[in-house]
């Protein structure tokens, strides 16, 4: 039986809210592993996963917000119904 790996979830793992709107910053990593992965998930459960990894939870923390800094937190809010053809709120 082979068996599923297991995932460490950083401390560091929050809710980001800018102009009504609502992220989830995901920052977890393979257990064992050193690397960690960013995910942003918004309220529709559309998610964004960074292709790159980070030496520590608080740079991927630090990267997500500057995202929703430079970006807008709507540039990360996807389709209601997760379909949306490529467009995103």
């Amino acid at each position: 039986m082979i068996e599923e790996p297991k995932l460490e979830t950083s401390p560091l793992t929050q809710k980001l809210s800018n102009g009504g709107r609502t992220i989830s910053v995901e920052i977890y990593r393979l257990e064992g592993e050193t690397l960690w992965t960013l995910e942003l998930v918004d309220e529709f459960n559309n998610s964004s996963v960074w292709d790159d990894t980070f030496e520590t939870d608080s740079a991927a923390l630090t990267e997500a917000k500057k995202t929703v800094l430079s970006e807008g937190i709507r540039s990360l809010i996807g389709p209601g119904d997760g379909k949306g053809n490529g467009e995103w709120q």
